[in-house]
């Protein structure tokens, strides 16, 4: 009998002092519910802005949206766990597959059975789709990040699947998912900046965006309501906050992804591996606050077209074996010419032009022959291509036959004009 109960006890230690690696287990820790404590971060980040941010948080990064520009970062390219920011992903497939949100979901016992973060689903339990989706953003519920994988994948294994897939067609090539909730496991990571433009993607579906914007939600499971509290902290309490997703495991430690717009400035910031959440909380408050201060959004069209227009009109290019002695010359495409400068370095924009002057014939519309370069403080933002915008052809004999004529011509009747003076 001693020996059983040795056993016992050893198995009951085991489990005190095994770790636990829920995603998103926000019991482990204290809730911020300090709204003073907040305010008086954002009071002391906005009085220290000038200074480049000092962060506990292992990985991090600011990014504009209008732009896709890293406007501050810290091993923002390093691979890094994510915990429950998973669900970004998550949330996304569901989204774009499921056309009819109002679906109705029966929980499986596996769903049921998940650990960690929870909306407090049962084996049985009927939900819709969109209360999955509400439960997962807003509670960072893993019962209903496997419920979704399961209804929209057939199998959570297959919905992992559809989650690299969307990687890969979002070029997220440092950014590979194992489980649909974000627990930990050993090939399951991201990076700060790759996070960021996923959650950039996922902000251009308003349905994405109104989920994750919203502070207070009541699911209905089984016809009857339950209330439920988005876990972003900064939601409601720092300006201009719009989104999106907390997690922690013990993995990733804590990690918040955040947006923010004030203005014309849209950005979103990632912080990953705080140590607690007053940290990750402290940390993206720190960096938004230096962005905004430090950075403006600039619409540098303007710029560019006046150096171009100066540009040619000082500027010829001559067509040699052509039907036309000089050709016209355009800008290409340029994917933003908004984008985010220093404060300091607005007075240093500069645009260089380089071009050739001289082209043979025949000449295709869209031939590029040269770039167009916005340096700010002697860093290149923006190239553009300069391109011929109409067709010039090579010419031929009769062409050929036709200008010696005329050449003629107009000899003649300066030599005649000439002998008339004389």
């Amino acid at each position: 009998m001693k020996k059983y109960i040795m056993y016992i006890l050893i198995f009951i230690c085991i489990i005190l002092i095994t770790p636990k690696v829920f995603a998103d287990d926000e019991d482990l820790e204290e809730e911020i519910n300090d709204t003073a404590w907040i305010y008086e971060q954002i009071e002391a980040a906005s009085s220290n802005v000038t200074n480049e941010p000092i962060i506990n948080s292992r990985a991090a990064v600011i990014y504009d949206r209008t732009s896709g520009e890293v406007i501050w970062g810290k091993e923002e390219k390093s691979q890094r766990k994510m915990a429950s920011t998973t669900k970004i992903m998550t949330s996304i497939v569901v989204i774009e597959e499921i056309k009819d949100l109002n679906q109705t979901v029966t929980i499986s016992s596996k769903a049921a059975g998940i650990g960690g973060s929870r909306l407090g689903l049962h084996t049985g339990d009927k939900i819709t789709v969109n209360d999955l989706l509400y439960g997962l953003m807003l509670e960072s519920g893993n019962d209903c990040a496997i419920a979704l994988g399961e209804y929209v994948g057939n199998t959570v294994e297959n919905f992992v699947d559809m989650m690299n897939k969307k990687a890969k067609q979002l070029g997220l090539n440092n950014t590979n998912f194992v489980t649909v909730n974000g627990l930990d496991a050993e090939e399951h990571y991201t990076t700060a900046v790759e996070l960021a433009k996923l959650t950039d993607y996922a902000l251009k579906n308003d349905r994405f965006k109104n989920i994750v914007g919203t502070k207070n939600y009541t699911v209905t499971i089984n016809g009857y309501g339950k209330a439920i509290d988005n876990t972003n902290e900064l939601l409601g309490y720092l300006d201009g906050v719009y989104g999106v997703k907390t997690g922690f495991t013990n993995g990733a430690n804590r990690c918040l992804v955040t947006s923010i717009k004030r203005g014309n400035m849209d950005i979103i910031s990632v912080v990953l591996g705080a140590d607690t959440k007053k940290d990750r909380t402290k940390d993206s408050i720190e960096i938004i606050e230096y962005a905004y201060a430090n950075y403006k959004i600039i619409d540098v069209t303007q710029n560019i077209e006046k150096a171009f227009e100066e540009w040619k009109e000082q500027n010829k290019i001559e067509i040699i074996k052509g039907t036309s002695k000089y050709v016209d010359i355009e800008l290409g495409e340029c994917d933003n010419k908004i984008i985010p400068i220093r404060n300091e370095n607005i007075k240093d924009i500069e645009v260089i032009i380089d071009s050739i002057k001289i082209v043979e014939a025949p000449i295709n519309k869209g031939n590029k022959i040269g770039k167009l370069v916005l340096k700010i403080n002697n860093e290149t933002r923006i190239s553009i291509d300069i391109i011929i915008s109409e067709e010039i052809k090579k010419k031929d004999e009769k062409t050929y036959f036709f200008e010696m004529l005329s050449n003629i011509k107009q000899y003649y009747k300066r030599a005649i004009a000439h002998t008339i003076e004389t």
